[in-house]
């Protein structure tokens, strides 16, 4: 009898579980990466285009270089300070930072995540203002190189960007 292992269902990464950090290089020193507020999908893609050489035994495939893109869509926030941050890296050709963080795999030390670091450039930033839906920025980055493996540290706040946070009964002092 064919036995089904219920355990392979149970690795499964829920989408909201891998996140996005970015930040202009120039920022470094005076912020932290930032997650996109209200982010609806995230994805990277890794392809290579190959040469195809005739030869009497049949063809030949010569891969080329591989290129990785990284995309982002989000709703935009009426206070988000982040898109106009990497639009303005956009337009003066600004190397921008990357970080991918697996929120199910915990890292080597407390507050990280396992996942990778990325540079690159903002190629491609769409708004999108339909009539009966919210503002929707669409990203796409270019980025140098295949990227680093590592843990990334990515803090509560950070974590919080997209969410409500929670907050208590009390008075809030400002």
């Amino acid at each position: 009898m064919f036995k089904l292992d219920l355990r392979l269902f149970s690795e499964a990464v829920q989408g909201k579980k891998l996140v996005y950090l970015f930040r202009p290089i120039s920022k470094e020193s005076t912020s932290a990466g930032t997650a996109l507020a209200f982010t609806t999908e995230n994805g990277r893609t890794k392809s290579k285009d190959a040469e195809s050489t005739a030869t009497k035994d049949g063809s030949i495939r010569t891969p080329g270089v591989t290129e990785t893109e990284i995309t982002a869509t989000c709703i935009m926030a009426s206070d988000d300070t982040m898109i106009a941050a990497l639009e303005t890296a956009m337009e003066d050709d600004e190397l921008i930072e990357v970080w991918e963080a697996n929120l199910e795999k915990v890292g080597t030390e407390e507050g990280t995540y396992k996942g990778a670091y990325y540079q690159g450039y903002l190629t491609s930033l769409e708004i999108t203002s339909s009539a009966e839906d919210y503002v929707e920025c669409s990203l796409t980055f270019g980025i140098n190189g295949s990227g680093q493996s590592g843990d990334v540290t990515v803090s509560a706040t950070q974590q919080e960007i997209a969410s409500y946070v929670f907050r208590d009964t009390d008075i809030v002092s400002s």
